[in-house]
């Protein structure tokens, strides 16, 4: 539910005037020009962390407590509450704290009156002189609503839809609306002097010829008449020739004619400007400032709720919240979650699945990667952009959740959805990100170039058009790359035979595809001993030890890596694994997941059908598979696994 907190009118439009003379400013800028909520009943805000995370992801938890004094009666102390938290019911307080000191589990207030008057709220606690007043209000901001949490949930209708707005975006959003009122109004403004000066032209002509008027006017049978002659003699339109039917005669005095022509003059500046705000959007930006700032200096006054910074506030972030392994999904609608790594506990392979995330009928589970709360995440897009969230920031939901839909948590353009999520540490200029496109491209560029990440992304590769973003892996500089084609075909080659290239590149050719052919994977060679991991839509799959497919160039055809077959389907996944300490998850298009040691999978020659690892039903198939590590770090490595040959196509237990 949307729960968007007061703010003080000077620091909005402060902020609103920041954002429009910088569109590039960020949530933690306007943070100086918006201190944080300010709530009419005043009140503390406790820390700044709340007000923090509520203004760059658009949720957050908020503390508010009252304002109070220490007043001395002689020998004795008072506590003078003169604020109180917002939407908090005074009455109720008061017998709260009246029902607390009667139950003794709050000792030491002696009296308790409200002494609210006109000029504020007043509520008297007398104490004990043997009582501190410190504590015992500690005591009564952990009992009673003299603290409250107001839980912020920016959330509003965006083009029709629900979305969760961080700070920027909602004043973004604010700007945008009245840049359409200023618009809408200065081409009503514009009509209606074009329509004015149009009338006024034609009185012009008729003061310049009044005998003729006069005389056609004169001979004219009735008004209809009138009209049809006066548009025939001056060439008039028939609004002008009626208007000047029915002036008034007064306009023919001197007086009247320099009015009619003052306004005449005065009506075409006015259009002139009128055009020149509507054919430049500064101009509009700029009657939009002064008209806030109108509002600001007329209606504006003093911050009310103070904000005081608590022991924590000098963490970061990252610091309160604990390191922790997680999955973070997306499905191919775009709802995303993280989920603790232990939750899918290790099966055998052949096993049906659990239900690892509850999906709508027409949506699956299209990407999944194991990470941790303080990895960066880079999320890169269908338009070739990438964008930036820390593991955190992902919502936490239980296994059968949906989760959250993407564009609460990133500001995607129209038509923009996430390909591809790949998790990093730190920005090291010596690593690289490998890009690879569902035609077969490849590029490669070093990773400090995705160090400023603006909140709405920036150009990570250039996508031609009718291609699509495929993955994206990070490298050393020094490793091998596989691509795997949706016809079992494998090539591998070293990634220095791409060059470095800059962010806006589209990339060379990295695997020459076959009419109606996709690739369907790429990753990164680590060492010799890994195996490459081929899994098919049908649920089967294996391993193959990567000396078995030769080093090429890139841009050839590849190899054999997997039998097609009816039975078993396209090609849908190529990973290259290591042969022990990993686990495979594979996810259907109807969110099934099993997880399977990877020591249980078969390892086979290049050209085998490969073992069943998921029985799926009839309409089911593999959507896509993650490698995470054993579950609770213990593997069952299987020294009597199965070692296909070429000959054994098949193996099912």
């Amino acid at each position: 539910m949307t729960n968007i907190p007061p703010h003080n009118l000077n620091e909005v439009i402060d902020a609103l005037i920041a954002l429009a003379d910088d569109p590039e400013i960020s949530v933690t800028e306007l943070m100086a020009y918006i201190k944080g909520p300010d709530f009419p009943t005043g009140g503390v805000i406790i820390g700044r962390n709340g007000i923090r995370r509520a203004y760059e992801f658009g949720r957050g938890s908020i503390i508010v407590r009252a304002k109070y004094n220490i007043e001395e009666h002689g020998q004795k102390r008072a506590i003078v509450i003169t604020e109180i938290p917002y939407q908090v019911n005074k009455s109720r307080l008061i017998e709260r704290i009246a029902e607390l000191a009667k139950e003794k589990r709050i000792d030491g207030i002696t009296d308790l009156r409200d002494e609210t008057n006109r000029q504020g709220i007043r509520i008297v606690i007398e104490l004990r002189k043997d009582v501190n007043p410190e504590v015992l209000m500690n005591n009564l901001f952990k009992h009673t609503s003299l603290q409250t949490t107001f839980s912020v949930n920016m959330l509003a209708l965006v083009d029709n839809q629900p979305k969760v707005l961080n700070l920027k975006q909602a004043l973004a959003h604010y700007l945008n609306h009245q840049k359409v009122v200023v618009t809408r109004r200065t081409k009503y403004d514009l009509e209606k002097a074009e329509q004015r000066a149009h009338i006024l032209e034609g009185y012009r002509i008729a003061l310049s010829n009044i005998d003729r008027i006069i005389e056609i006017i004169k001979a004219s049978t009735d008004e209809s008449d009138a009209v049809n002659n006066l548009i025939y003699e001056f060439k008039l339109t028939e609004t002008q020739a009626q208007a000047i039917v029915d002036m008034r005669l007064k306009r023919l005095t001197g007086l009247e004619q320099d009015k009619i022509e003052n306004e005449y003059q005065d009506l075409l500046k006015q259009i002139a400007e009128f055009r020149a705000i509507l054919g430049d959007e500064h101009k509009v930006i700029e009657i939009i400032k002064n008209e806030l700032t109108e509002i600001r200096d007329k209606f504006g006054d003093e911050r009310r709720t103070e904000i005081v910074d608590s022991e924590e506030d000098d963490i970061e972030d990252e610091d309160l919240i604990p390191e922790q392994d997680i999955i973070i999904t997306v499905t191919s609608r775009g709802y995303v979650k993280r989920t603790s790594v232990d939750t899918y506990k290790t099966q055998n392979r052949g096993g049906v699945g659990i239900k690892g995330m509850s999906t709508y009928d027409d949506d699956y589970v299209e990407h999944m990667i194991y990470t941790s709360t303080h990895d960066r995440i880079l999320v890169f897009s269908n338009f070739g952009k990438v964008y930036l969230l820390r593991g955190f920031s992902f919502p936490e939901y239980g296994r059968h959740a949906k989760g959250m839909p993407i564009v609460n948590l990133l500001n995607f353009e129209d038509g923009e959805k996430l390909n591809s999520i790949i998790a990093i540490k730190e920005f090291d200029p010596h690593k690289f990100l490998v890009f690879a496109t569902k035609n077969g491209l490849i590029k490669r560029t070093q990773l400090d170039q995705f160090v400023n990440i603006r909140s709405t992304g920036i150009k990570a590769i250039n996508i031609n058009e009718g291609d699509e973003l495929l993955s994206v892996r990070l490298t050393d500089g020094n490793k091998e790359i596989i691509i795997g084609s949706s016809n079992g075909k494998l090539v591998r080659f070293n990634e220095n035979d791409v060059r470095a290239m800059g962010r806006t590149a589209a990339g060379v050719i990295g695997i020459s595809l076959d009419e109606n052919e996709t690739a369907v994977g790429m990753d990164v060679v680590e060492s010799e001993e890994q195996l490459i991991l081929s899994v098919s839509e049908f649920g089967y799959g294996k391993l193959t030890p990567v000396n078995h497919y030769r080093l090429t160039n890139r841009g050839g055809k590849g190899v054999k890596t997997i039998n097609i077959t009816e039975k078993n389907g396209r090609l849908v996944s190529l990973r290259a694994v290591p042969l022990e300490d990993s686990d495979l998850l594979v996810v259907t298009n109807k969110g099934m997941i099993i997880r399977i040691p990877i020591s249980q999978i078969s390892i086979t020659g290049r050209a085998t059908l490969g073992v069943k690892l998921i029985n799926l039903k009839d309409d089911q198939s593999v959507a896509s598979v993650a490698i995470v590590p054993c579950y609770n770090g213990e593997c069952d490595y299987n020294e009597d696994r199965d070692i296909i040959n070429e000959e054994n196509e098949e193996v099912i237990q």
